[in-house]
């Protein structure tokens, strides 16, 4: 279908993302001269009323917080075509997914981050309304006018009134950041689910992995041994199964998190420097910067078959084929290779996989694939990586579809599954892009010199 180049009054500048509802464009008000965010109704659903009305509930929602704390609707209406939209303030910081992919952040900034987004739940709740989704690609930080950050909580396509929540049917949520009441059908829910999601993001803040299910989460002083215990039991406390023992509501778990993050720094604490490993061993490939970004369905399957599906970035530069049973979720907004230690900027990029939201999760049985482009010592770079948890690792050189370089493949990893990373340029040796490739893969014959050959870079 063809790109609209207006929405209304709305001037559209590009697509931030498509999820399986709805597409978000980047658009500009020219008469009050200010950008905001326009989601579509996708044209495939616009005939089912159920789709429709919850798309229509989102923005009703958003409306009924009210709060500088949640993301505000501005206007709503219908396209030509009978799809509705609305519009919504523009958070050009980007999401705490983003901010958190470079590696993990000094305890004080990730304490008073959760703190802030466990305060925009409370005002959901305050508001009757409990969202039900809480990670970290539904968190925005939007530039205030003095030049510091607001973090936004959007996303309330899964949210409900607190009334109807206590008679929930249907589960919901993502893995990783899910309470155990809210995977099993006809358990009735409050806003202590919330507060379980928030753990979680507090959690991945910290340690750059995705807890584990409900009741079997990994410590995080056992992934970051510099933690203070007090941070530890606030975090684990909201991460309890039994919703009768977690934090009462976001507001005292915000409260506690602030608490800590004025106390006196101890050792590690302020993570001034972060660990060059630490950046390098959990997944530094999925560093997107782009405003916005986020999960998306991949679209782009090859015409005469489905082993296949062929994917490209946001800038149409990268495309490369992957499994059809890898292309469910796709983050095609770009990098910043300053995850690798290279020369920084946004650069051309993509992840795609079954699972993103357990991606740096090194047990989880994730299948997917990073590329992104980047300049300088990209496989003096590679040679340094590290993966702890994976027993075996392995060097080789690659050469064929008009790439050669270096593969790098570590086996034995925790959960049983691989993890791939190559540095690769143009194999006639003229002038062309440097292209780093991170393939994670769970069982199956190793499908890295596969998508090697199947890359196209512009």
């Amino acid at each position: 279908m063809h790109s609209p180049e207006r929405i209304g009054r709305y001037r559209l500048e590009q697509r931030l993302g498509s999820g399986a509802f709805a597409t978000v464009w980047l658009a500009h008000d020219d008469e009050l001269d200010a950008l905001v965010a326009v989601k579509v109704l996708a044209d495939n659903w616009s005939h089912r009323l159920d789709v429709r009305e919850r798309f229509l509930s989102e923005a009703r929602l958003l409306r009924k917080a009210g709060s500088s704390r949640v993301v505000q609707v501005y206007d709503i209406g219908e396209l030509d075509d009978g799809r509705p939209y609305f519009v919504m303030e523009y958070a050009d910081g980007g999401t705490l997914a983003d901010l958190g992919a470079g590696g993990p952040l000094p305890v004080r900034e990730a304490l008073e981050l959760t703190a802030l987004a466990a305060r925009g739940a409370a005002a959901l709740h305050e508001a009757g309304i409990v969202h039900r989704d809480i990670k970290p690609v539904n968190l925005l930080l939007r530039t205030a006018p003095d030049g510091g950050r607001r973090l936004l909580l959007a996303d309330l396509g899964l949210a409900k009134s607190l009334a109807q929540a206590s008679a929930l049917t249907l589960a919901a949520g993502s893995a990783g950041y899910q309470p155990p009441e809210q995977a099993e059908p006809g358990v009735g829910i409050d806003e202590r689910a919330d507060v379980y999601s928030l753990g979680a993001v507090g959690y991945e803040l910290l340690t750059q992995a995705v807890p584990g299910p409900p009741g079997k989460v990994l410590p995080p002083s056992r992934l970051r041994p510099d933690l203070d215990p007090g941070v530890e039991r606030a975090v684990l406390r909201a991460l309890e199964p039994d919703r009768e023992r977690r934090w009462p509501s976001a507001r005292a778990f915000a409260d506690e998190l602030d608490r800590l993050a004025a106390a006196p720094a101890r050792q590690g604490w302020s993570g001034a420097v972060r660990s060059r490993r630490a950046v390098l061993a959990v997944a530094a490939a999925i560093a997107l910067v782009a405003a916005g970004s986020v999960t998306a369905l991949v679209l782009h399957r090859p015409a005469g078959g489905t082993d296949a599906a062929r994917v490209r970035d946001a800038s149409g530069r990268i495309s490369v084929q992957v499994p059809a049973s890898w292309d469910r979720e796709l983050r095609d907004s770009g990098w910043d290779p300053r995850a690798l230690g290279l020369s920084g900027g946004k650069e051309p990029g993509l992840v795609v996989a079954d699972d993103l939201a357990r991606w740096s999760d090194l047990g989880a049985p994730v299948n997917g694939v990073f590329v992104g482009v980047g300049e300088g010592d990209l496989t003096g770079r590679v040679d340094t990586l590290a993966h702890a948890g994976c027993r075996g690792t392995d060097r080789r050189a690659f050469s064929g579809s008009g790439w050669r370089g270096t593969v790098r493949v570590w086996s034995g990893c925790s959960g049983g599954g691989s993890v791939t990373e190559s540095a690769v340029r143009p194999s006639d040796g003229a002038h062309g892009p440097q292209v780093y490739v991170q393939v994670r893969q769970h069982g199956g014959p190793d499908a890295t010199d596969g998508i090697l050959r199947s890359l196209r870079v512009t």
